[in-house]
């Protein structure tokens, strides 16, 4: 296996070799480098340093390190495959199968990269950054389930579809929900779309432009904290390997114990507690419930 600084710098020859980069374009700063692949500033220094004495890169004033003019006149070949043409459509699907295959933290840069057969440093095309990318991935998951114009009658029957399109949505993408903040919204095209959904679903009804934004915001919530929950189920039984039924057998003496406490806890069901579909129902209609008395009141 090469030095890491031998495969950096291979992959930045690649680059200009295929004409990603060419004369005159400045190239990934030492720092940056070094973070995308995780390699100390030395390491990084020394790729950098074995592309300018092949004559690849040079130091330019104001520029910082570019492309050098001669290496627009050799032909550098790599000993690697060249890099397949990417588009911005195939790195946010890869990026959302490794997320929904395996959660939200093993997405990277350098996993995504690889996933699709090209270099870490490709990816910058289409993305600034992981942060940058996470936005992109929920983004494009709203964009994929479109709200209806106008949709069905009446404002709860458009609360209605509109939380259960993103209930479905934070089912099949357990890590939604960690990507979304109410007080920090991510800048999201197709989930503000949802938002102002909401709203025109609301307008018409007398209330005032706070009330519609906090019925929005609380909606959107509700339907992410108890999907939270159903993914911290899955993730619990991934970890532990034990079912919901097995775990709550693995609970006996401590339920009991509460039983003794609390007598109301023995005519309770546990299943009530594992059927989120069947919560997160209740919990929309109950709302939609007290909703309707501010609406009609």
């Amino acid at each position: 296996m090469s030095a890491p600084y031998l495969r950096i710098a291979a992959e930045l020859r690649d680059r200009i070799a295929a004409g990603e980069l060419r004369p005159g374009d400045r190239v990934p700063s030492i720092r940056r480098i070094a973070e995308d692949h995780g390699v100390a500033m030395a390491t990084a220094t020394r790729a950098m340093a074995s592309l300018r004495d092949e004559g690849l890169v040079e130091a330019r004033v104001g520029a910082g390190t570019v492309v050098s003019a001669r290496a627009g006149h050799r032909t550098v070949r790599s000993r690697a495959a060249v890099q397949p043409t990417l588009g911005r459509d195939q790195v946010l699907t890869a990026a959302i199968a490794i997320a929904d295959a395996e959660g939200l933290d093993a997405v990277s840069m350098r996993r995504v990269a690889a996933e699709l057969g090209a270099g870490p440093m490709t990816l910058y095309r289409y993305v600034d950054g992981k942060d940058d990318l996470v936005r992109q991935m929920a983004d494009e998951v709203f964009g994929r389930r479109p709200l209806p114009e106008p949709g069905p009658d009446g404002w709860r029957a458009k609360l209605e579809l509109v939380s259960r399109v993103q209930w479905e949505l934070c089912q099949q993408h357990l890590w939604l929900p960690r990507v979304i903040s109410f007080t920090r919204p991510l800048m999201m095209p197709n989930a503000a779309a949802h938002t102002g959904w909401t709203l025109r679903a609301l307008d018409g009804l007398g209330l005032p432009p706070e009330t519609m934004m906090q019925e929005a915001i609380t909606l959107a919530a509700y339907v992410m904290t108890v999907a939270m929950t159903k993914a911290a189920e899955v993730e619990a039984r991934a970890e532990s390997g034990l079912s919901f039924d097995r775990w709550w057998l693995s609970q006996e003496r401590q339920t009991a114990e509460l039983v003794e406490r609390f007598p109301v806890l023995e005519r309770l069901s546990a299943e009530v507690a594992i059927d989120l579909d069947g919560l997160f129902e209740y919990g929309l209609a109950r709302h939609l419930d007290g909703f309707a008395l501010l609406v009609e009141g």
